[in-house]
């Protein structure tokens, strides 16, 4: 039987596998996390010690495709390696976008120290059904899409914006995740995110948060710390020094919650059923 934690940051929902045998194949992260039908989740990681207050991670999103970087998961990996008694203090997490310290910051939190990103966000301007979108396009160890959003977030079109842009040719081959961002004050900054990989809005996105500092203090709208509200209810903090728009250090603290342990049944990895074809007339 296949044993797997499961964890959530700040409302991202995650399958852990802890120093397993094999990692997990694509058809088994997209089954595991196809909610309704399996366990359900937003992505999949392995966590193995690799020694000297060091651990490994690797990430895959729910559709079974590995990421370099999901910060919320590796907030999650942090608490889980304290939980393990692997680590004390403070755990340096290697991922694909690099290595990474994180470090308690509260009963439930973990602050990660992360490395700015390589180049500013640059402005694009889509073509989309209803319209050119203007946006900020910056990679923060995935890529994002961030728009500034003149209205409530509340009845922002997530779903079906989100959806066009992230497929946009723009970002060919790859895609981008896609944030709807607005800032009403200089401290503080509201966002949804529509993400790659899980191709629907989750209620957090850590690297999404991330892109829309950026874009914030590359416009002057922000300056840190800022603190972030998210679909879910959950604020992650982002804290650091930054001179404008460039970014000299930034960490990230939020939510990391260790939910349980779940030992697989056969069922949980059958594959989902074509979607139903209705009659006509």
């Amino acid at each position: 039987m296949t044993r797997l934690r499961a964890v959530s940051g700040g409302g991202n929902d995650f399958l852990a596998l802890v120093e397993p045998a094999r990692d997990p194949a694509a058809g088994e992260i997209a089954a595991w996390c196809a909610r309704g039908l399996s366990l359900g989740a937003d992505g999949v990681f392995t966590l193995r010690r690799a020694g000297d207050g060091r651990v490994a991670m690797r990430y895959w999103n729910a559709d079974g495709r590995e990421a370099a970087l999901c910060v919320n998961g590796t907030r999650c990996a942090a608490r889980l390696a304290f939980a393990l008694g692997w680590v004390d203090g403070a755990v340096t997490i290697e991922t694909g976008a690099g290595a990474i310290v994180a470090r308690p910051a509260g009963a439930t939190a973990i602050a990660l120290e992360l490395s700015p990103p390589a180049a500013p966000p640059a402005l694009r301007t889509l073509v989309a059904a209803a319209g050119d979108v203007e946006g900020w396009f910056v990679d923060v160890g995935v890529p994002h899409f961030v728009v500034p959003w003149p209205r409530s977030l509340a009845d922002c079109p997530v779903a079906g914006l989100g959806r066009e842009l992230r497929r946009h040719g723009a970002f060919a081959p790859a895609g981008s995740n896609v944030d709807f961002v607005r800032f009403p004050a200089r401290h503080r900054l509201e966002i949804r995110s529509y993400e790659r990989g899980v191709e629907a809005e989750t209620l957090a996105c850590g690297t999404g948060v991330l892109a829309a500092v950026a874009t914030g203090l590359a416009l002057g709208r922000l300056a840190l710390p800022v603190a972030a509200l998210t679909r879910g209810g959950f604020e992650l903090a982002v804290a650091g020094e930054a001179d404008g728009a460039r970014i000299r250090r930034w960490e990230l603290a939020g939510d990391a919650r260790l939910l349980g342990e779940i030992e697989l049944g056969a069922d949980a990895g059958l594959p989902p059923p074509a979607p139903p074809r209705w009659s006509e007339g």
